[in-house]
């Protein structure tokens, strides 16, 4: 008898995040997250405007993308919530104290995983204080980096650059 190979667990929630990503509206990047503790998915999240508000893929644009703006900016101008915060909405924070977020994105154009995948400025605040203990990004199908959210603690750099830090 031949003996089944298993995908690993940080890949298969990996996966799973990658199949809630199928759910997005943005024209630019597919996001996927899911949140777990103990082995159980508390929730899932991806990209897409709020609640009853129209998508970009609905509207057939994306107004960063109007505009030329490049990744990791300006994004009060996006219509969308993204993956984490749309997860982390969706659980409570009792559930999410110590529990890990699995993200993975993907280029709309291109299918390519994200290179360097990793939680805005603003998503990086709504998972410290959600409690969440660590950020798994995925690099490829097979490869990824685990972030202790700790060190975004440490590293505040909400005030470098602005005073000249």
């Amino acid at each position: 008898m031949q003996k089944l190979e298993r995908r690993d667990k940080v890949n298969y929630y990996l996966d799973l995040a990658e199949v809630v990503s199928q759910r997005c509206t943005c024209l630019r990047k597919h996001y996927g997250a899911v949140i777990v503790k103990n082995d159980e998915v508390i929730s899932t999240g991806y990209v897409g405007a709020p609640r009853g508000r129209e998508n970009c893929s609905d509207l057939g644009y994306c107004l960063r993308s109007k505009l030329g703006i490049p990744r990791g900016e300006r994004y009060e101008l996006c219509r969308s919530v993204h993956a984490e915060a749309n997860a982390i909405i969706s659980a409570s924070r009792g559930d999410m104290i110590g529990a890990t977020l699995y993200l993975v994105g993907k280029e709309v154009s291109t299918g390519a995983y994200v290179e360097n995948t990793v939680c805005c400025s603003m998503c990086k605040r709504l998972v410290i204080n959600a409690g969440i203990a660590q950020v798994v990004c995925r690099d490829d199908r097979e490869h990824y980096r685990v972030i202790d959210v700790a060190e975004w603690v440490k590293d505040d750099e909400s005030l470098r650059g602005v005073l000249g830090y």
